[in-house]
């Protein structure tokens, strides 16, 4: 008999399950699977609740110490976007697992679907917030993708997967994901810069369209810049511009004609336009009344 390819992954799951006997866990299903390691749910029986641990998928130095330092990123990181870190150890196997934080809620691209466009614009702000802390604390994510961003049910934002994470400047090859990672991650220097363009192509996925209102591609389209160098200069330039959109004003990186511009402020100003028209409509229709 021939064992289907998902039946024989599905076995060496089973194998490659870890054993956290004699531990305060008790692990129960799998939640997610990297290239880096495995995460499960499980009950922290010490503190009766429950968390989420990532075990290396393999039990090399190298995975063990990936692990270890995306645990030290993490804890490194102490923001309402970031998930905590509660404990790290390493199992009689050899692996290294570290214990964070249990995020429910549902992927960033899964929720943007169901929202208005001003609801998505305010979660990007959320997101643009978590990374730009990480930014000040001179972290690079260097893996940011609607996948790694979860929204909780009252619409808490995190940023999930920071096993890529570096220093800024950092000249490692950074990895990465297809149509999220900007050009110089293929082997060349990385800062934070590479994460603005990353946030760009998230705000293309979640924004809705094509075609996208001209002054958010324009924002989009100066995110995503091939050249680093003509990229906003930080996420928080990027968030500002996009506030700016979401309350109506002129964005930095859209050059507004003349018409686009009144069109612009007669949206903003729709209310107290038409209260004038409205007005103005009135004392005509009373001087016509009133004419001999």
């Amino acid at each position: 008999m021939t064992l289907s390819d998902a039946a024989i992954d599905r076995l060496r799951r089973i194998d490659d399950r870890p054993d956290f006997a004699g531990t305060r866990y008790v692990l129960a299903d799998e939640i997610g699977r990297g290239g880096m390691g495995t995460v499960f749910c499980a009950r922290d029986r010490e503190l009766d609740r429950d968390v989420a641990i990532k075990v290396t998928t393999w039990r090399t130095a190298t995975d063990a110490e990936r692990l270890r330092r995306e645990a030290r990123t993490l804890a490194a990181l102490e923001h309402a976007g970031i998930v905590p870190v509660h404990d790290v150890g390493r199992l009689p196997d050899g692996r290294v697992f570290f214990v964070m934080g249990l995020v429910r809620g549902e992927r960033l691209d899964a929720c943007a679907r169901r929202l208005p466009l001003p609801d998505r614009l305010r979660l990007f702000d959320r997101v643009c917030d978590t990374v730009g802390f990480a930014h000040a604390r001179g972290v690079v994510h260097r893996d940011l993708k609607p996948a790694n961003i979860m929204v909780g049910e009252f619409g808490q934002v995190q940023v999930l997967d920071w096993g890529l994470a570096a220093a800024a400047a950092s000249d490692a090859d950074a990895g990465g994901t297809a149509g999220f990672m900007a050009p110089e991650q293929q082997g060349r220097a990385v800062d934070s810069r590479s994460d603005v363009y990353a946030l760009g192509a998230i705000l293309a996925a979640i924004a809705g369209g094509p075609p996208l209102p001209r002054p958010l591609a324009s924002i989009v389209r100066r995110a995503t810049g091939l050249d680093a160098t003509s990229r906003y200069a930080s996420v928080s330039e990027l968030a500002a511009d996009v506030r700016r959109f979401a309350d109506g004003q002129a964005v930095l990186a859209h050059r507004e004609g003349a018409v686009e511009r009144a069109a612009r402020l007669a949206r903003v100003y729709r209310t107290p336009i038409a209260l004038v028209l409205t007005y103005l409509a009135v004392r005509m229709l009373l001087l016509w009344l009133a004419a001999p």
